[in-house]
C-alpha cells in the first residue's frame, strides 16, 4: 500500500472513530484519548507491514540470486566456458543519434 493511500485511509478512519466515539459518550476528552489511541495503532501496523514487505521481499529473492549449477543443468541449461562467451566488437555496438540528425560520436 502507497503513503498516499494510507494517508486517505488513515484520516478516514480517525475521523470515523472520533465520530462514533463522540456519539456514544457525548465527551470530547474521551474522544481525544480514543483518537490518539487510534492513531497510533494504524501507524504501528503500517510501519510493521512495511517491515514485512521488507523482509519477505529480501527473504523471496535470495534463492533467484544464487545460481546452483547442478540445479540449472537438472533443467537442461548449459553453463558457459570463458571459450564459448561471444565478445562483442565495437562496431557492433549501436550508436547513438540524437534527434536533430547530427551525432557528436561520428
Amino acid at each position: 500500500m502507497s503513503f498516499r493511500i494510507f494517508f486517505r485511509a488513515f484520516w478516514v478512519i480517525l475521523c470515523t472513530n472520533a465520530l462514533a466515539v463522540y456519539f456514544a459518550s457525548h465527551s470530547i476528552r474521551t474522544v481525544v484519548v480514543a483518537t490518539l489511541a487510534c492513531s497510533l495503532l494504524l501507524q504501528i501496523a503500517y510501519f510493521a507491514s512495511v517491515l514485512f514487505l521488507i523482509w519477505r521481499s529480501g527473504h523471496g529473492s535470495r534463492p533467484s540470486r544464487i545460481a546452483e549449477p547442478h540445479k540449472l543443468q537438472q533443467i537442461g541449461h548449459q553453463l558457459l566456458d570463458d571459450d564459448e562467451v561471444r565478445r562483442i566488437e565495437p562496431l557492433e555496438v549501436l550508436q547513438f543519434v540524437p534527434i536533430g540528425g547530427v551525432s557528436p560520436f561520428r
